[in-house]
């Protein structure tokens, strides 16, 4: 079913508006059973998909490697099966080549290019178990300082040489990517290195790997993706760097032990060198002859243990093998080269984007006490991870029909974190609360008041805005946003209140017909509400109607107009649904700047369903699409770290934003028709049915911007 249009909002129960939107969010802390009805043409793929499709190896068997290089198995901590990708354009024909090497094969012998195929995959790219390998180029990459660009690796394995039931084992390794003045981008530092696990089949979670050196397992006739972010300092000299990564087949720890001396070798080969150290060692006092006797008994020591059959893997014809030199020509060695151009992305993002995360689901999850030491420390650790990310967190609350209580800092404004919180130039915006986060008896009478005589004071007031209810629907809940509104502004003239909506009171029409009546929403809530925050599924696929809608709005009152999405819009719309291509989850953003908006808001980061344990399996909400409100997954639940773990959404989420600051550059220097007009010439986005399906279309787009406006 497609989006319905403006003007033709459905009738369908199980797809107005308000059956889908009321119960979306407030279902996140009362754990009460949706529902919903499926939504989208994209919700029925999905789990059609889903649950037909055979390579459930890719959920069942996936193995990844601990901090000490053990394999572990794992499972996806996600509910369902797995599925294989052929609805996402993935090949299901096996890669079977029959000149391929057949019986016992050690991989320290064999070049691992005759084992394992290896080749580059855009940022943009789902890749799934059954992607088909392409040829291996080296991969160049732009960046400007203060920005992330990444690329993917794609490894699938052409035989096995494993004794278990997996192919085998790949080493990986990113050297430093260095220029030849001598500045260097350093791995582990600037250069980070993820596995990407797919998350009901489809690829999403990037799990932390191992540097510089790290350790996969392969599985039989499966495609494993490796994710490479290089984070450019915003002191980054320009110019190019290059650098390399390494792939090796190698053998498993297990096959590694096999092959060690026993007790009794080991012991013998202790006992020569150990005499041939004494010999060494006491040669002090000792005339010239003495110590040549002593060396040359020593060198027959050495000589005798070197050839020895304990080391005779590393004797060739023609002398000891230089393993160094081995390993080279055995490795995949792939070039990766990124410019660096002398632009600075900048550290406070130039469109908020506010993004929500539940307290009650890390509370629920993690085991803190509400307003506990460890209940502020999860709260912190959440919103400092998620600022590299160029978004402003909030964190909220859940009340009854709609009500939310929202915040940046759990702390009250005159303590320090708050502080630090608030001036941190990576946030663009924070939420301040209408009242106490955590209970503090009779100072919730004049909370409110002490809040906003604080923060006005500060110099980050400007970033401040109120969020104070949910999609309001009838003229009650309008009318609690006017009296809230009312109270706010007593204290704070200049304060900016947020509200977001889809349509005008149901009980109340302002107009004739559904969008005539969105259309009215300002003027009935003013001025109560400074940032007017509309869904783009009222929109469609109708660009037209956002001049009416931005028609609306005041800006000479500071007024501002921000969008959001959630449940909708739905494919082939932008939105960040688990399985949506990677261009439509990085569209977001372009759809954003190409419409006009000043702000963007996202309802909710981790709104997965309720669990007690850290380590719990990730279930989605039920009645929403896959995905939705859900941009990171607990790291717990894929090894023992505490930091979250992204998704690839929420990496794409960063690049659109990225990607505005590239047009905004533009259009400073040629005008915003200009900045429209170049999104339209590279074929990367003309609306929201209508934007690339490719990932080059994003490097033209970036490229031009390099060429014409570089110093």
């Amino acid at each position: 079913m497609r989006n319905p249009t403006v003007g033709q909002f459905t009738t369908d129960p199980a797809c107005s508006p308000p059956s889908l939107q009321r119960r979306r969010r407030s279902d996140i802390d009362n754990n009460d059973e949706p529902t919903l009805q499926p939504y989208s043409s994209l919700y029925f793929h999905v789990t059609t998909y889903l649950f037909t499709t055979s390579h459930r190896s890719s959920l069942i068997n996936c193995v990844l490697y601990s901090a000490s290089g053990s394999p572990q198995e794992m499972v996806p901590p996600v509910e369902g099966v797995a599925g294989g990708g052929t609805a996402y354009g993935w090949g299901d024909s096996s890669l079977q080549d029959q000149t391929l090497l057949r019986g016992t094969i050690d991989p320290c012998r064999v070049p691992s290019s005759e084992l394992v195929h290896v080749w580059c995959m855009p940022s943009t790219a789902n890749v799934g178990p059954q992607e088909t390998p392409r040829p291996l180029e080296p991969a160049s990459l732009l960046a400007a300082r203060n920005e992330r660009e990444s690329i993917q690796i794609a490894i699938r394995p052409k035989v096995s040489w494993s004794g278990s039931s997996n192919a085998g084992v790949v080493q990986i390794q990113c050297t430093d990517l260095c220029s030849t003045s001598g500045d260097r981008l350093v791995i582990g530092q600037s250069v980070t290195l993820r596995r990407v696990v797919p998350i009901l089949g489809v690829p999403d979670a990037l799990v932390p790997l191992d540097m510089p050196v790290s350790q996969i397992n392969l599985l039989p006739g499966e495609t494993t993706a490796i994710w490479i972010s290089i984070d450019v300092p915003s002191t980054q000299p320009p110019g190019q760097y290059d650098g390399e990564i390494i792939v090796t087949a190698t053998k498993t720890d297990a096959e590694c032990a096999a092959q060690f001396l026993d007790k009794s070798e080991k012991y013998k080969v202790y006992r020569e060198l150990r005499n041939c150290l004494d010999v060494i060692e006491e040669i002090d006092g000792k005339s010239v002859d003495e110590v040549v006797e002593r060396v040359k008994s020593a060198t027959t020591t050495l000589r005798r243990v070197l050839l020895s059959p304990s080391f005779s893997d590393f004797i060739s014809e023609n002398g000891p093998l230089d393993m160094m030199d081995e390993d080279a020509n055995l490795s995949i060695r792939l070039k990766l080269s990124l410019t660096v151009w002398d632009f600075v992305l900048p550290t406070t993002p130039s469109l908020p984007a506010v993004i929500g995360i539940s307290d009650t689901v890390i509370e629920d999850r993690f085991g803190v006490e509400h307003g506990s030491a460890e209940w502020y420390d999860a709260l912190e650790l959440h919103f400092k991870w998620l600022l590299q990310y160029k978004i402003s967190p909030y964190f909220c609350k859940w009340g009854n029909s709609m009500r939310v209580l929202t915040y940046t800092s759990p702390w009250p404004a005159d303590h320090p974190k708050s502080d630090e919180f608030f001036s941190d130039p990576r946030l663009a915006a924070y939420a301040v609360p209408y009242s106490p986060v955590v209970p503090c008896g009779d100072l919730a009478k004049d909370y409110l008041q002490k809040e906003v005589e604080i923060l006005r004071s500060k110099s980050h007031w400007k970033k401040a805005y109120f969020y104070l209810w949910d999609e309001p629907l009838n003229v009650q809940q309008y009318d609690a946003i006017r009296h809230q509104a009312s109270e706010i502004h007593v204290y704070a003239p200049d304060a900016r209140v947020l509200t977001t909506y889809y349509s005008g009171p149901s009980d109340a029409p302002l107009a004739p017909n559904n969008f005539e009546a969105f259309l009215k929403v300002p003027g009935y809530l003013r001025p109560h509400t400074q940032i007017y925050c509309t869904s783009e599924w009222v929109i469609g696929n109708r660009e037209d109607l956002v001049k009416d809608i931005i028609a609306e709005i005041k800006p000479e009152s500071n007024e501002e107009w921000w969008t959001y999405v959630c449940m909708g819009p739905s494919d082939p719309h932008p939105n960040w649904h688990l399985g949506m291509r990677g261009t439509q989850h990085r569209a977001v953003m372009w759809r954003v700047w190409k419409e006009g908006g000043t702000g963007f808001l996202y309802w909710g980061a981790n709104c997965y369903e309720k669990a007690t344990v850290a380590s719990a399996e990730i279930k989605f909400r039920r009645g929403l699409p896959p995905g939705d409100g859900v941009l990171f997954y607990p790291g717990e639940v894929f090894s023992s770290s505490h930091e979250p773990v992204a998704s690839l959404r929420l990496e794409r989420l960063l690049s659109g934003l990225q990607d505005i600051e590239y047009l905004k550059l533009y259009s400073s220097r040629y005008g915003r028709d200009e900045g429209l007009a170049i999104l339209e010439k590279t074929g990367m986005y003309l609306g929201p049915e209508r934007y690339t399906l490719d990932h080059n279309p994003i490097d033209m787009m970036r490229g031009e911007i390099f060429r014409t406006c570089r110093p």
